[in-house]
């Protein structure tokens, strides 16, 4: 696939995960690039954040590589390309939303197209890692947005609230939910 100007972030993130996959590297989109594909572009960002994944470590020359088929190059920790106003990061892992480390990716699908990805549910769960642990009113919106666009496993995000610690903020998260 050839990106440009016009790309969309949903775009470059399908070009980049099935690049990824042609070289045998397993990454999880997570992060603000799974809101905007949750909120069918509510929200945007300027980055996609992949978490590696796999019993082998990946090289930056195999990320290199794989990137650089579709006209990434890297500087220092991120990956840009010339036509695009965003950029690609593979933050360390395990895979996680807060203490729970038994994250399961779905696979999003357009096309012939696949991405791996975290689900709506963990994505809400992710953005409210951040309200919960930052106080980022911005991620409570983002979570409000997937929640109300997305079926979310509502049971799931209150059991993880608690045992987060975060009862309370919960309750803020359903009243925003709500309104």
């Amino acid at each position: 696939m050839t990106l440009t100007a016009r790309s969309s972030l949903a775009d470059v993130a399908f070009a980049v995960g099935a690049a990824l996959r042609r070289h045998r590297i397993r990454a999880v989109l997570t992060g603000g690039g799974c809101v905007v594909l949750h909120t069918d572009g509510a929200y945007v960002s300027h980055d996609l954040d992949f978490v590696l994944q796999g019993p082998e470590a990946v090289t930056a020359a195999r990320l290199d590589e794989a990137l650089g088929e579709l006209g990434f190059r890297r500087r220092g920790s991120q990956y840009r390309h010339p036509k695009l106003d965003l950029y690609v990061e593979f933050p360390p892992g395990p895979l996680a939303i807060g203490g729970d480390h038994a994250v399961k990716p779905v696979e999003l699908r357009r096309g012939r197209q696949v991405l791996r990805a975290l689900s709506p549910t963990d994505s809400c769960l992710d953005r409210l890692a951040a309200f919960y642990h930052w106080d980022d009113r911005q991620s409570l919106t983002h979570a409000v947005e997937i929640a109300r666009r997305r079926r979310v496993n509502r049971r799931r995000i209150a059991t993880w609230s608690a045992a987060e610690g975060h009862a309370e903020k919960h309750r803020e998260f359903l009243r925003e939910l709500t309104r």
